[in-house]
């Protein structure tokens, strides 16, 4: 009977550390979830911008004043956003799906402290990059 007693706290322990462990793990952080993966393997893969087809953002200049982002309904308010954190480089290279650029401004504002505006600005924002930096268009 002593044995089973042991035997049942030793694998409760063991249970509970485990649980403890994984309560405890980080977040997995998106633009290393791929890691590893060739360029352009996944839609979802950060690195697919690299492999993507140039368009008007990448081929021309872009409004100077807004560090080459084209001009659109939304490139100023993007650009004021982004450039607090970041170059507008970082941005003109990408070319991940609508529902990625969710993904990542879900993640700039829960893990790298982004401060996120107004919902109408967010929705404004979002709505430049999807139509200026998609891969789906």
């Amino acid at each position: 009977m002593k044995h089973l007693i042991r035997t049942s706290v030793g694998a409760i322990s063991a249970l509970v550390l485990g649980i403890g462990l994984a309560l405890a793990a980080p977040a997995p952080d998106p633009m290393k979830s791929l890691a590893g993966r060739p360029a352009g393997a996944d839609p979802l893969d950060p690195m697919t911008a690299l492999m993507a087809r140039p368009d008007k953002a990448a081929g021309g200049e872009g409004n100077v004043e807004l560090g080459g982002l084209p001009d659109g309904q939304g490139a100023e308010d993007t650009y004021y956003q982004c450039v607090a954190c970041h170059s507008t480089e970082i941005i003109k290279q990408q070319r991940v799906t609508d529902h990625r650029w969710d993904e990542l401004w879900t993640w700039m504002v829960e893990a790298q402290g982004m401060v996120e505006p107004d919902d109408e600005t967010k929705k404004v924002i979002l709505s430049y990059l999807k139509a200026n930096f998609s891969s789906e268009r």
